[in-house]
C-alpha cells in the first residue's frame, strides 16, 4: 500500500533532534511503525509481540539492548514496559546524543506510567490516531481512517471484523482479566450505540447484566487502547447550571459503523445513527489536528440543565472559542445555529466564533453566513478554524 504522508511528521522529526528517545502511542494499526520505518529507513527495528523475543527481554534486558545498534525502533513496548528502566540507563550514559530510541506503545495509560517513572525528560511523547481527512481525502465517515482500510476499502467488513477479534484477544485480555469476551463484544456494540451521548455508566451496564464498576473497568480499557473519546463539558459555567458527565465518541467512525452492522453508503444515510457518526467524525478530526500539531487535546461540549447544548467548544487561542455544530445534513438552516448565538452572548470575557460543520464538500457551503454570527464550513475547512482563519 503506498504510504501516506502524515500531519505529525513535522513534529515527530522535530523531536528526534532534541530528544534522547521518541515515544509514539495510539490506537493498534493507526500507522504508528509505518511512520516511524518511513522517517528513519536506517533505524533497527524489533518486535516486543514475539513470545521468545518477549521472552528474551525479560530474561536479560541489559544484554538484549546492548544487541541493538541505535538508533532503533522499539514497536510495542507496553509488552516489554520492563525494558524502559534500562533504555534510561542507556540514554543517561550519554545524554547529548539525541534521537537513539523510538519507542511505539498501544496501551497509552500503562505506558505513560511507565514514561513518568523512568523516561522524564528524556523522551518526547506524541499520540498518533488513525488517517484523517486533512492526510487524505479516502478518510470517510463509512470506512473512517485506519491506513489499511483506506488503502483497501473493499475489504473493510473482513478488516475489522479481524481487527475486533485480535483487539480482544490481544489487549482487552493483556489489561484486564476479563473471562467472557463474549460480554465484552457486547459491550463494544452497545457503546457505539450510545456514540455521541452524555456517559451513562447505569443504562450500559443494565443491557449487559454487569455492575457499575465493570463498565467503569471496561470504559478504561477503550480509552487506554485508544478506542474512544471521552469529551468533558466545559469547565466555565457562563453563569448556568452544567450537566458534568462527559459525552463519549468512537475514535473511528469505520469501527463504528462496523460494530453497529452498517456497511453501505445506502445504510448509512438510512441510519438513525448518522448525526451522532458524524458530530464523533468531527471531535476527531478536530482531535487529530490537535495532536498533529503537538498541541494538547482540548475539546469540549456545552450542555446546562434547561437544554441549551452546544456540540462542541475548542479553545483556539488565548480568550479565543470556536463553538462548533455538527450537522450531517447538506442542507443548513439558519435555526441550526441558534444554540451557538445563545451561548456566545453568554460567554462574556471570550471571543467566540460559531460554526456550522457539514458534510458537504469545500465550498458546497462555502464559509458564509448560515445567520449573523455563524457560518457553515466543511471538514476540510477544519483546519481554519482551529487556526483563527475562518
Amino acid at each position: 500500500m503506498r504510504y501516506l504522508p502524515r500531519l505529525i511528521e513535522p513534529q515527530v522529526r522535530a523531536a528526534v533532534r532534541h530528544f534522547p528517545a521518541l515515544i509514539l502511542t495510539g490506537p493498534r494499526r493507526a500507522g504508528k511503525t509505518t511512520l516511524l520505518r518511513k522517517l528513519f529507513p536506517a533505524a533497527s527495528y524489533v518486535l516486543l509481540e514475539d513470545p521468545d523475543t518477549v521472552a528474551r527481554v525479560r530474561a536479560d534486558p541489559r544484554a538484549f539492548l546492548e544487541e541493538i545498534a541505535p538508533p532503533a525502533i522499539l514497536d510495542e513496548i507496553q509488552n516489554a514496559p520492563e525494558i524502559l528502566n534500562y533504555v534510561r540507563t542507556l540514554i543517561d550514559r550519554s545524554p547529548t546524543r539525541k534521537g537513539r530510541w523510538l519507542l511505539t506503545g498501544s496501551q497509552e495509560a500503562g505506558l505513560m506510567k511507565g514514561v513518568t517513572e523512568s523516561m522524564a525528560g528524556r523522551a518526547a511523547v506524541f499520540q498518533l490516531l488513525p488517517l484523517s481527512r486533512m492526510e487524505t481525502p479516502k478518510v470517510t465517515l463509512l470506512r473512517g481512517g485506519f491506513p489499511e482500510v483506506v488503502g483497501r476499502p473493499s475489504v473493510a467488513p473482513v478488516w475489522f471484523r479481524s481487527y475486533v477479534q485480535t483487539y480482544l484477544e490481544r489487549d482487552v485480555r493483556a489489561l484486564s482479566a476479563i473471562r467472557d469476551l463474549v460480554a465484552f463484544r457486547r459491550f463494544l456494540a452497545l457503546v457505539a450505540s450510545r456514540n455521541g451521548q452524555i456517559l451513562n455508566k447505569t443504562d450500559l451496564a443494565a443491557p449487559l447484566g454487569v455492575s457499575v464498576p465493570t463498565v467503569s473497568e471496561w470504559l478504561r480499557i477503550l480509552e487506554v487502547t485508544g478506542q474512544i473519546i471521552l469529551v468533558p463539558p466545559f469547565f466555565e459555567n457562563f453563569g448556568k447550571r452544567l450537566v458534568k458527565s462527559p459525552k463519549l465518541y468512537f475514535v473511528d467512525s469505520g469501527l463504528g459503523c462496523h460494530l453497529l452492522g452498517i456497511e453501505t453508503e445506502a445504510q448509512l444515510r438510512r441510519s438513525p445513527f448518522l448525526g451522532p457518526l458524524f458530530e464523533g467524525f468531527v471531535a476527531a478530526e478536530v482531535v487529530k489536528l490537535q495532536l498533529a500539531r503537538g498541541r494538547a487535546r482540548e475539546i469540549y461540549y456545552f450542555r446546562d440543565q434547561q437544554g441549551l447544548e452546544v456540540d462542541f467548544l475548542v479553545p483556539v487561542g488565548s480568550g479565543r472559542l470556536a463553538l462548533l455544530e455538527a450537522k450531517a445534513s447538506r442542507t443548513l438552516r439558519p435555526e441550526a445555529g441558534e444554540p451557538m448565538a445563545r451561548l456566545a452572548k453568554a460567554a462574556r470575557g471570550h471571543t467566540v466564533r460559531s460554526y456550522l460543520v457539514h458534510a458537504g464538500a469545500p465550498g458546497a457551503a462555502g464559509i458564509a453566513a448560515v445567520r449573523p454570527g455563524v457560518r457553515a464550513v466543511s471538514v476540510e475547512e477544519l483546519p481554519l478554524v482551529l487556526a483563527g482563519k475562518a
